[in-house]
C-alpha cells in the first residue's frame, strides 16, 4: 500500500527533476511568443503567475511573483531567456504596460503586439493551472506554487501533443512515443 502522502513527497522530490529532463528534450519553440499573467490567491494574498507560450501553445516558462510591475516583468523576461540561444521574432501581450518597459530594456528591437484578443493562446494555457488549483484547494506558499506549476506545465505539455500540428495517424502514435520518452528519462520499469 502506498499512501497519498508518499505520492505527494515523490512528486515534490522527483517532479522538478523529471520536468527539467523533459525541458531539455523539447524541440525549439516557435518564434511568436504569447505572454500573460493571472492572479492567484495564496494564503489569502494575491500573487501573479506570469506565463509565456509559443504560437503552438507550448509552455515556455512560468514564474510566480508578488508584484506585476516593470521590475517583475523584466525578471520574467530574463528568466525566460536564460537557457535559450535564440530570441522570438514577435511577442504578443495583453494591455499591461509593464511588458513594454521590460521588452524595451531586455529585448530591444523586438516587435511587440498588444491585444487582448490575440493573446487567447496564453489565456487558454492557464486552464490546466486553474483546474489543479481547484483540485488542490489553492496553493499553500509561493515557493510550492512555483515548484509545482513549473513541473506540472512541462509534464502536462509532454503528454498532451498539439493535435492541430499533426496528421491523425501521427497523433494516434504520439502517446506511445511520449510514454517511451518518459520511461527513458525517469528510468521507470514496466510492470510484468
Amino acid at each position: 500500500m502506498v499512501s497519498y502522502e508518499s505520492i505527494h513527497r515523490w512528486c515534490l522530490r522527483f517532479g522538478t527533476e523529471f520536468a527539467a529532463k523533459l525541458r531539455k528534450r523539447r524541440p525549439r519553440p516557435g518564434d511568436i511568443w504569447h505572454m500573460d499573467k493571472v492572479c492567484l490567491r495564496i494564503n489569502g494574498e494575491p500573487f501573479h503567475l506570469w506565463r509565456a507560450v509559443d504560437q503552438h501553445g507550448v509552455v515556455l516558462d512560468i514564474l510566480v511573483q508578488e508584484r506585476r510591475n516593470a521590475t517583475a516583468a523584466k525578471r520574467f523576461f530574463k528568466r525566460l531567456l536564460v537557457g535559450l540561444h535564440y530570441k522570438p521574432r514577435k511577442i504578443v501581450t495583453d494591455g499591461l504596460r509593464s511588458y513594454g518597459v521590460a521588452q524595451r530594456e531586455v529585448l530591444p528591437g523586438l516587435r511587440q503586439r498588444t491585444s487582448r484578443y490575440l493573446n487567447n493562446r496564453a489565456e487558454n494555457s492557464h486552464r490546466p493551472t486553474r483546474r489543479r488549483e481547484r483540485a488542490m484547494q489553492s496553493f499553500k506558499s509561493p515557493g510550492q506554487a512555483q515548484q509545482f506549476l513549473s513541473a506540472h506545465a512541462m509534464i502536462y505539455g509532454h503528454f498532451r501533443p498539439r493535435r492541430h500540428l499533426m496528421a491523425a495517424d501521427q497523433y494516434r502514435r504520439e502517446p506511445a512515443i511520449a510514454f517511451g520518452i518518459w520511461r527513458r528519462e525517469t528510468c521507470a520499469q514496466m510492470a510484468a
